[in-house]
């Protein structure tokens, strides 16, 4: 069989079920992550005591815990806790803890350069504690950390790629098990490259034209 053959007749037909999967991933993990993130975020600098305790514990866990060894307990561990989980569940929730520990920092220092005169500001016109960070904080914090958010999602893309570890058929799983059926695998993971290139890229090029449509010039 020649190269042509096989990349237009068999893999590039087979990896799109593994790509709707990947799609499904990202989809799913990243806007839950962003909302997480946001809610530790606000809770490490106006939450009382213990919540800023248990949110700063959050965010050392997940951050400090590898990837793969958070999803391997997620299938692997909590199973035997009697809470099984299923693998796209599992790789779901650890995508979204991963990044979520990270948006919380990024959007944290964002919170921190927003002027607290803001804040005063609001409350002195009879917004609630929470409408001022919901509608006056928390739109500011998240145009400001917009770009290490971007990073991360770019992340999320590369690191989906660890879902077939824990049995999800992803765009590498896919392409995976089709290089060991047919042991074409130099062109096999080069296309996959690709594929992964052509996402990052098109997050790049987007995530450009947003952060310019909606920085913040000045405060």
């Amino acid at each position: 069989m020649d190269q042509a053959t096989f990349i237009f007749d068999i893999l590039i037909p087979n990896l799109g079920e593994g790509f709707l999967v990947t799609l499904a991933l990202i989809a799913l993990s990243a806007p839950c992550g962003l909302l997480v993130g946001m809610g530790v975020a606000a809770g490490r600098v106006y939450g009382t005591r213990p919540l800023r305790i248990l949110a700063k514990g959050y965010v050392v866990f997940f951050k400090g815990c590898p990837l793969l060894l958070l999803l391997f307990i997620l299938y692997f561990g909590l199973p035997s806790l009697g809470l099984p989980l299923g693998a796209f569940l599992s790789a779901v929730l650890g995508f979204i803890f991963c990044n979520s520990a990270y948006n919380s920092e990024f959007i944290r220092g964002a919170i921190h350069s927003i002027k607290e005169g803001q804040f005063t500001a609001a409350q002195a016109l009879g917004m609630s504690r929470g409408q001022v960070i919901r509608y006056i904080i928390m739109p500011q914090a998240v145009r400001k950390a917009f770009p290490g958010i971007m990073n991360e999602f770019i992340y999320l893309i590369k690191f989906s790629s660890l879902a077939y570890m824990i049995t999800v058929i992803e765009l590498t799983g896919a392409g995976k098990m089709i290089a060991t059926k047919y042991f074409m695998f130099t062109e096999t993971f080069f296309i996959l490259g690709l594929v992964y290139l052509v996402l990052v890229s098109v997050t790049t090029v987007a995530a450009h034209f947003i952060e310019k449509k909606y920085r913040i010039i000045a405060q």
